[in-house]
């Protein structure tokens, strides 16, 4: 039976006369201005239409594989994970992209439909920018370009570092270099310490490529250790860990 959307934005299907009321269409939420970021206002001040701003809850889908890839996407704050799913039903873990990070490039080029799933790991606030307003703005500002082609670089060296190391590193190793890498999206200078959200093992387990038992085991390890810590956010002790891959 046809569908269409009701006045109170939920669908509706005629049934022999009758409408029945089926589930409300989500739409991505407006993110409410609480102040302008100089570097987003820079990168991205000068795209005046295809660009909407958006905030997203921790645990919400931005895209799901297989969707319409028609943007991209540049995180104002939060942190954002994404994955990809096998025939199989294996998840694993591509990237973490965080503030002031472009992800969904993909769509710039020849993909039309999403290889990859996106959602936010924290409550975040992120551009969508869509694909034609994107690709006329690279040609008509050479910063954001610039700053476009060093993000691009910079995600292919870590994508070659990760590849690297679930080679040939152990996954004790693994974990303290994922345990690193929050801690220089946290604070990109990486401080002695640095505290981020906390993750649960299941999620880090599809980081680095393990069980969650053993992500636990590491974690408990870590923390007797002293290498991590918790007090409602995951405290992470760069310089030790940093030692700890240098010299295990």
């Amino acid at each position: 039976m046809p569908e269409r959307i009701g006045t109170s934005g939920y669908r509706e299907r005629e049934t022999k006369g009758k409408i029945k009321m089926m589930s409300k269409v989500k739409k991505p939420r407006i993110a409410k201005r609480t102040g302008v970021d100089p570097y987003v206002a820079t990168l991205l001040g000068k795209i005046c239409n295809g660009k909407q701003e958006l905030s997203f809850r921790k645990g919400e889908k931005i895209f799901s594989q297989g969707d319409s890839a028609d943007s991209i996407y540049f995180i104002q704050s939060g942190r954002i994970k994404v994955t990809v799913l096998s025939s199989l039903g294996r998840e694993a873990v591509l990237a973490m992209p965080g503030p002031h990070e472009f992800f969904g490039e993909g769509s710039l080029v020849n993909q039309s439909l999403r290889a990859s799933t996106a959602k936010a790991l924290e409550p975040s606030t992120v551009f969508r920018v869509e694909k034609k307003a994107m690709i006329q703005s690279l040609h008509d500002q050479p910063e954001l370009s610039e700053k476009f082609m060093a993000s691009l670089l910079t995600r292919n060296i870590d994508i070659e570092e990760d590849l690297c190391d679930q080679l040939f590193n152990h996954s004790e190793k693994r974990l303290a270099r994922v345990l690193l890498k929050l801690a220089r999206l946290q604070k990109p200078d990486l401080v002695r310490d640095a505290s981020v959200p906390v993750l649960s093992h299941e999620t880090l387990a599809e980081i680095v490529g393990t069980t969650r038992s053993r992500i636990t085991h590491f974690m408990n390890k870590f923390r007797t250790m002293g290498l991590i810590e918790y007090n409602g956010e995951l405290m992470i002790r760069t310089e030790l860990l940093t030692d700890l891959l240098l010299h295990d």
